[in-house]
């Protein structure tokens, strides 16, 4: 894919991994449009600010009659609250699947036809290792991310005739301010950005970014002992 050729639209593009995918992108020649809840929050040199709430349906489907050029779809938006299965608040579980699975599909639903009549081009769903693994303590984030892995698998098979290819990007850790708290080694976003438009580039279907996330795909393998080998 000549990347200079097409219009990118990054949700979440005001800061983090979002905002390093959409410099990335325009370090490369696309347009990109920077969807952000609060748009004036964009501060990156010529990309075009766009209101997107991806949890909201109106703000989605406003998001979709405003661009119209759309051919690279970038689903980064998230979410993390820290949420624990058995004894977290339902609301904070519930904004998990709505934000990562829920919002996700409603904006893949809202430009998949744009892209296709468009001519065809991409999407990158921004998944996680932990798509792959759960950790207790913050298990509705790990389910959501699976659920977004599964619907990542589902779009690739159904918009494939619609000249769309679907990418899953896994990752870790990464030294941006959802896991500010974390104490452990994260990788730069710039560098994930950069690996992960290499992917959209070549056509990859999915992107794994870094060790972790190697390490995680080949671990499914092994079942549940190898994944999770503190269980008796």
């Amino acid at each position: 894919m000549d990347l200079s050729t097409n219009t990118a639209l990054v949700t979440g593009a005001n800061r983090g991994l979002g905002r390093a995918l959409a410099a990335e992108l325009l370090s490369r020649g696309a347009t990109v449009y920077a969807g952000a809840r609060d748009p004036d929050q964009v501060d990156l040199p010529g990309a075009k600010p766009i209101a997107l709430d991806i949890t909201d349906p109106a703000s989605v489907t406003a998001a979709a009659k405003a661009t119209g050029d759309v051919t690279i779809l970038v689903n980064n938006a998230g979410s993390s609250t820290g949420a624990a299965l058995l004894t977290a608040d339902l609301d904070d579980i519930r904004l998990e699947m709505d934000t990562h699975y829920l919002g996700t599909l409603s904006v893949v639903r809202a430009f998949a036809p744009q892209i296709a009549a468009n001519g065809g081009g991409s999407i990158l769903n921004i998944l996680s290792v932990l798509s792959w693994f759960s950790l207790p303590q913050s298990g509705a984030y790990c389910a959501a991310k699976s659920a977004e892995w599964s619907l990542t698998n589902a779009l690739r098979v159904q918009l494939a005739d619609r000249g769309i290819r679907v990418a899953g990007l896994h990752v870790g850790y990464m030294d941006t301010d959802m896991v500010r708290a974390v104490d452990a080694a994260k990788s730069n976003p710039a560098d994930i950005a950069r690996i992960a438009v290499d992917g959209i580039a070549a056509g990859a279907y999915e992107i794994l970014a870094d060790e972790s996330s190697r390490q995680a795909q080949a671990a499914l393998a092994g079942g549940v002992s190898a994944l999770y080998p503190q269980l008796p």
